[in-house]
């Protein structure tokens, strides 16, 4: 017996695909709806709304990234905030002192940063523009990487930084208002894409630096797949030079 979803991919693929992934951001718009409903502690209730933003990223990051809460440090042991979301190289980088759920992520590993709110407003683009800044400010250093056409040394990219939230908190989403909120946000704290789960995403990933808008429908999946292309244009991470880690372990 065919089931409803294979007839309906059969007969029309694109709606198949529509239904299906605004059914998975209902899922997530649930978890964080309960999550403000029924958890009493405003930081215990950030914890479980990051935990929940984290997991559908891990489910849509192929292996060779990883997605968790932590610090940034660099060589010199200058350290960032912390940052909700750190999207880095596992397969490169280590991840360093670690304990239970504290962790630091060496500045060269790092993708992307994003910090998570209930709300996207004026309030909260400007901290997460902060936050961003605090992780773009750091030294990142570099080293020729073998390789099977000898080594060859790769330069940092710009970290890419953003804010996602359960909701826009202007009338219009992230319409006009947004939009002058975010425009003050420059430099180090240029904010690269934001995603409002009950309104749209937006994002400047274009090379062209032209602003893109989601579907309402599906803000969630569309944000994800901006964000994956976004990742796979940036290649691998730089290599790490350790033996600058290691002299400031060295040095008096």
């Amino acid at each position: 017996m065919t089931s409803r979803a294979k007839r309906q991919s059969q007969t029309d693929g694109k709606r198949f695909l529509q239904e299906a992934f605004r059914g998975q951001q209902r899922v997530l718009e649930t978890q964080l709806d309960h999550a403000a409903k029924s958890i009493t502690h405003a930081g215990k209730r950030g914890d479980v709304t990051e935990k929940h933003f984290i997991h559908i990223l891990r489910a849509y990051l192929p292996r060779r990234y990883a997605a968790d809460s932590a610090i940034v440090i660099d060589s010199e042991g200058q350290t960032s905030d912390q940052i909700d979301i750190v999207i880095y190289d596992p397969q490169y980088t280590p991840t360093l002192l670690d304990q239970q759920d504290h962790k630091y992520v060496t500045a060269e590993a790092v993708y992307a940063v994003l910090e998570v709110k209930p709300i996207i407003n004026k309030t909260y683009l400007a901290y997460a523009g902060d936050k961003a800044a605090s992780v773009r400010r750091l030294m990142r250093t570099s080293v020729p990487v073998g390789t099977i056409d000898g080594p060859k040394k790769k330069e940092p990219f710009p970290i890419t930084a953003g804010l996602v939230a359960a909701r826009a908190g202007w009338k219009d989403g992230l319409g006009g208002a947004f939009l002058q909120s975010h425009a003050a946000l420059a430099g180090k704290r240029k904010l690269d894409c934001v995603l409002a789960l009950n309104n749209r995403s937006f994002d400047l990933f274009n090379t062209d630096g032209k602003q893109t808008f989601s579907p309402e429908a599906n803000s969630l999946v569309f944000f994800l797949f901006r964000l994956l292309q976004k990742l796979q244009t940036l290649g691998t991470v730089a290599g790490v030079d350790w033996n600058a880690y290691a002299g400031r372990l060295a040095a008096k």
